[in-house]
C-alpha cells in the first residue's frame, strides 16, 4: 500500500516464541508451498512457510489456509492481533502471512508489488533473524530491518533485499486489508 512514506515503525514486538517454533520446523516445510517461487521470479532464492495465502480475484479475493497453518498460527494469529491493535482498523482480513526465508548468498531483485491486492493491504514484516551481510532497500535507500521491531514498507515503491552473510535471513509477513476497502 501506498501510505505516503517509506516505512512505518509499528513497535517492538515478542517474535522470540514465533521465531523459535520457525527455527525448528524441518527442511521440507520451506518448499511444500512454492507458489511464490514459481510465480514470481524474485523469489527465485527464497522459500516459505505460508499459513493463508489469496488468490488475485480481486476485489472479492479467497484467503485459504496452507500447510503452515497448523504448526505456526497458535503464535502467529497473536502476534498479527497485537501488530493490527496498534495502527489499525479492527475487521480487516489478513490476506497472507508466511515464514519467508531469503537464503544466504541470495537476492530479492528490485520491484513493486503491482497486484490488486498489495495495493490496497498493508505489508508488514517483522524480522526473526538476519546478519550483517543482509540489505534491505526500499526507495533507493536502505532501510535497516531491526530483530524484535515491527514496521510496514510502502510496497508500491521499488524495494529489493540482498543477503550476503553466510546465514539465512527469516522474516515473518504479513498482508492485512482494512475492513473500509
Amino acid at each position: 500500500m501506498d501510505f505516503g512514506n517509506r516505512v512505518r515503525s509499528l513497535g517492538a514486538v515478542d517474535a522470540a516464541p514465533l521465531r523459535d517454533r520457525i527455527l525448528t520446523q524441518p527442511p521440507e516445510a520451506w518448499t511444500e508451498f512454492g507458489l511464490r517461487q514459481r510465480a514470481y521470479d524474485v523469489h527465485h532464492d527464497t522459500e516459505s512457510i505460508v499459513l493463508v495465502f489469496c488468490d488475485e480475484a480481486w476485489p472479492d479475493v479467497t484467503v485459504s489456509r496452507q500447510p503452515g497453518w497448523d504448526r505456526l498460527a497458535d503464535l502467529a494469529i497473536p502476534l498479527m492481533h497485537e501488530v493490527i491493535a496498534r495502527a489499525y482498523p479492527k475487521g480487516g482480513t489478513i490476506l497472507r502471512a508466511m515464514a519467508a526465508k531469503l537464503k544466504a548468498g541470495g537476492r530479492i531483485k528490485p520491484h513493486i508489488d503491482a497486484l490488486a491486492s498489495f495495493r490496497a493491504g498493508h505489508r508488514i514484516h517483522v524480522p526473526l533473524t538476519t546478519n550483517p551481510g543482509v540489505r534491505f532497500t526500499l526507495d533507493g535507500r536502505p532501510l535497516p530491518m531491526v530483530l524484535g521491531e515491527a514496521c510496514e514498507i510502502n510496497n508500491q515503491k521499488v524495494h529489493s533485499v540482498m543477503n550476503a552473510g553466510r546465514e539465512d535471513r527469516i522474516s515473518f509477513i504479513f498482508d492485512y486489508l482494512p475492513p473500509e476497502v
